[in-house]
């Protein structure tokens, strides 16, 4: 991404493929703050860190289902954020949430991690603020695929 986004590397197909406007230049930022993401949370706490599952779930599910739930039932703006639904912020809680539940079970069955309702209970929270800081407006300017993740890794290291 940095070398398409840079222009140093040309692919066009690749580049529309990644951006919402055609602009290479996107590539640098929401694309290249959603893999490094990505990237750090596997290759660092992946699999036996509680926080890598909200991170990851919460950028991946929770996020994804907002956008297309939003889109397609978002009817009804958020009062604060016109630019946000209540279909899409519900949707992106409860995908995160069932996602990292699901992931913690997952991982449980191979000995990676114990089950607990306290995890349980702990990435209900983490996804709810996670959803709280991407329905605010800052998100927009600052990039969802930033805030979420900080979001989901701060508040995760305090209740995870």
């Amino acid at each position: 991404m940095l070398l398409l986004g840079s222009g140093i590397m040309k692919n066009e197909a690749m580049v529309k493929s990644m951006s919402r406007s055609g602009d290479r230049r996107e590539l640098l930022k929401g694309p290249l703050y959603y893999a490094t993401t990505i990237t750090f949370a596997t290759s660092v706490l992946w699999r036996t860190s509680p926080i890598a599952i909200a991170l990851i779930c919460n950028l991946c599910a929770g996020d994804g289902i907002a956008d297309i739930v939003g889109r397609r039932l978002g009817k009804e703006k958020l009062p604060y954020n016109p630019n946000k639904s209540y279909a899409g912020s519900i949707a992106m809680a409860m995908a995160g949430f069932l996602a990292s539940v699901g992931y913690m079970h997952y991982f449980h069955t191979f000995g990676f991690m114990e089950e607990s309702w306290y995890t349980a209970f702990g990435f209900l929270v983490v996804s709810v603020a996670s959803t709280l800081v991407e329905s605010h407006p800052l998100s927009t300017e600052l990039d969802d695929n930033l805030t979420v993740p900080l979001t989901s890794f701060l508040v995760g290291s305090l209740i995870l």
